[in-house]
């Protein structure tokens, strides 16, 4: 992540990380794990301790800061995460009707719900594991924590419709996700990786990338102190490069939707780059051979950590992952 010279990249899952495969080798399980601290230090050391990665992660979904600000989340199963049953507030441009942003105290956030869960977890697993794994903790972005609570579909019509209101959510949830990112380096991670699946180009245009999402993780991710900072945004990203970069993290963690050897020409070296082997295929789908055939591609390109485009299915294999940490540890690129 320093962009050092290296004789090989690390292999290490920046995004979700648990699998059915960890969780039955461990012992462990979700839906538990997401509510205890350690248990989900435990199954987030799973990556290293079962799979041969180069790093410790947790948690395991992006619905615990939503819970704690009033989301019904359905805590899924062994095989699934937790899922948003209902956003709380009233957001609709199509009426007019809004309902003001009057959240809990961002020091508040931090003492209960999932988010304590998370926080005491990070903390377990520097002192258990800190000395031969750096330590990384996820958490949600501004614009897709904003769209958990109003509707993600409705907060983008809103950016056309009612740009005002908006912005109202957005600075509301900012000082959260701001203490959030700085607490969890606190508690002993060594990166946050914010993940800010919204603000996909999918959903935003590149135009709008700065104004909605990227000046509100600058104010927060991009001013953490004490550890390295990852921001994670879905889909193809290469229009919004540019901007990922002006929020003055670390490092950017993005899909296979990018070629890698796109990837790399476009940060030109500007910025540590993570992935991005794909989740679907090959990591589900593919075989072993397959894995190992995309991780080699991913850090011949020049990606400074090899890891899976995004969150991991639970369903994917050992088999198939420790093809992937196997292969880039008994690479020679130097």
């Amino acid at each position: 992540m320093r962009m050092e010279e290296l004789d090989r990249p690390p292999a290490a899952v920046f995004t979700q990380s648990a699998t059915i495969g960890q969780m039955d080798a461990l012992g462990i399980a979700w839906p538990e794990a997401h509510s205890n601290a350690k248990m989900m230090a435990k199954l987030g050391a799973g990556q290293a301790e079962v799979l041969g990665f180069e790093a410790v992660r947790a948690s395991f979904c992006l619905t615990a800061e939503a819970e704690r600000l009033g989301c019904k989340v359905d805590p899924g199963k062994k095989n699934s995460t937790p899922m948003l049953k209902a956003h709380p507030h009233k957001f609709d441009p199509m009426s007019g009707e809004y309902d003001e942003p009057h959240l809990m105290d961002p020091e508040e956030f931090l003492k209960g719900g999932r988010v304590k869960t998370v926080l005491e977890a990070v903390e377990i697993m520097k002192k258990d594991y800190g000395d031969k794994y750096p330590v990384i903790a996820g958490n949600t972005g501004p614009f897709t924590l904003a769209g958990h609570l109003v509707s993600t579909e409705n907060l983008v019509f809103g950016i056309l419709m009612a740009p005002d209101e908006v912005h109202k959510w957005l600075d509301a949830v900012a000082p959260i996700t701001k203490i959030y990112s700085q607490a969890l380096a606190d508690a002993g991670a060594d990166f946050v990786q914010m993940s800010e699946p919204s603000s996909s180009t999918d959903l935003l245009s590149p135009d709008m990338f700065t104004e909605y999402s990227g000046k509100y993780i600058k104010d927060g991710l991009g001013k953490v102190k004490g550890a390295g900072t990852v921001l994670h945004i879905c889909g193809n990203t290469m229009p919004i490069i540019d901007h990922m970069i002006e929020t003055k993290v670390t490092g950017l963690s993005i899909e296979e939707k990018v070629k890698p050897v796109e990837g790399v020409k476009a940060v030109n070296g500007r910025i540590a780059l993570v992935g991005n082997i794909g989740v679907v295929s090959p990591l589900l789908q593919g075989t072993p051979e397959d894995c190992a055939k995309h991780a080699k591609i991913v850090a011949e390109a020049g990606f400074n950590v090899v890891s899976s485009g995004c969150g991991l299915s639970a369903m994917i294999s050992n088999e198939n992952l420790l093809a992937v940490s196997n292969t880039v540890k008994s690479l020679k690129l130097r």
